[in-house]
């Protein structure tokens, strides 16, 4: 047998797995009004009628679900709490 069909080749070094993805987190809006599910900026809105309609249909489909609204101008946020359909 020749010697060279034999020969081990030499195994690339183990190089470790990239560490995890760090995503930022969106910036409040500046204007408008946000809703926010569970923490997270979900949708922007212009006016504040359209944001509570979406926030209540929201939460009344899944009550569980932590819903607010935030008013960029006055920078306040505000609890939506469950309605009756």
């Amino acid at each position: 047998m020749a010697r060279n069909s034999m020969r081990r080749t030499r195994r690339q070094p183990i190089t470790p797995a990239p560490g995890p993805i760090v995503r930022t987190a969106p910036e409040m809006p500046t204007s408008g009004y946000a809703l926010v599910v569970d923490g997270q900026i979900k949708s922007e809105f212009k006016s504040k009628d359209m944001a509570r309609a979406r926030a209540e249909d929201l939460k009344r489909r899944f009550p569980y679900l932590q819903v607010r609204l935030f008013d960029a101008e006055k920078k306040h946020t505000e609890d939506i709490e469950p309605t009756e359909a």
